[in-house]
């Protein structure tokens, strides 16, 4: 117990002057840099032919150590009360958020051993980028941001609700207005979706536009719609990091002398 114990310390819970635990962040956190970047080279053809093997070493070194990482997790994930029983501790461990990216970040690795169609296999090794989301882990700032979005989560759902039946409304009646002179631009009103996007986001590729003067109204009354409407998740989001900044200055100055400036034994 002692063993899972320490393994439980170093991988989910290291303090500050833990050496072992920090190594290891900093191990982890460097392999997981250097994987986002050999994914990235590794998609130039020439780089690729060239230093293919270098790359496939890399690959198998750092699938065992994410294996080993994932695995001692899974094993030691008991010693947490939330995940104490046996069997539905660790399963209930690994449906956690970080614990489904450590699974994908290895899967594509030990895909071909399944016989699937390769097809597939090509799409799943894009998971290999789930890396990156690793980092989570031992970067603050974004488990800041994983906060953030934790207490806001009901405004960004409205907001993002309110996006949808926008997009859906502004794609019908475009649908409605520009079919009948432009039925290549907007054949129906899933296609016509790209057009509301565009215009949403206020990108305006101009590659589909509206020719009927209904259509040129309603493009424009979307368009200052979502000025509007995109800047609702960016003061949402500002908000919450007002909070959280708050929150952990109170929680910082919570057992300080207001006199001396020096700690508080409680």
């Amino acid at each position: 117990m002692k063993l899972k114990n320490r393994i439980w310390e170093i991988l989910e819970n290291t303090k500050p002057d833990d050496k072992t635990g920090r190594i290891d962040d900093i191990f982890i956190m460097t392999l997981i840099i250097l994987n986002v970047i050999a994914v990235v080279l590794g998609s130039v053809k020439r780089i690729q032919a060239e230093y293919k093997t270098l790359l496939d070493i890399f690959e198998l070194f750092s699938v065992i150590v994410f294996t080993i990482e994932y695995v001692l997790r899974v094993w030691a994930c008991v010693v947490d009360v939330r995940y104490s029983k046996p069997i539905l501790g660790r399963i209930r461990f690994s449906v956690t958020p970080m614990a489904i990216i450590d699974f994908f970040a290895i899967l594509p690795f030990y895909l071909p051993y399944t016989g699937l169609d390769l097809r597939v296999i090509r799409v799943f090794r894009l998971f290999r980028l789930f890396r990156i989301a690793k980092a989570a882990r031992y970067v603050s700032s974004l488990k800041l941001l994983g906060r953030v979005f934790k207490s806001k989560k009901e405004e960004l759902v409205v907001t993002t609700i309110v996006m949808l039946i926008l997009l859906i409304v502004a794609s019908a009646l475009m649908y409605f207005f520009e079919n009948s002179e432009q039925p290549d631009k907007f054949p129906d009103i899933p296609s016509t979706f790209w057009w509301a996007i565009a215009t949403l986001t206020t990108v305006g590729y101009g590659d589909v536009f509206p020719i009927t003067a209904e259509g040129k109204m309603i493009a424009s009354l979307v368009a200052v719609l979502g000025i509007g409407l995109f800047a609702l998740p960016t003061g949402i989001l500002g908000a919450g990091f007002v909070e959280e900044f708050q929150k952990s200055k109170k929680k910082s100055t919570k057992n300080i002398c207001p006199h001396c400036g020096k700690g508080i034994d409680v």
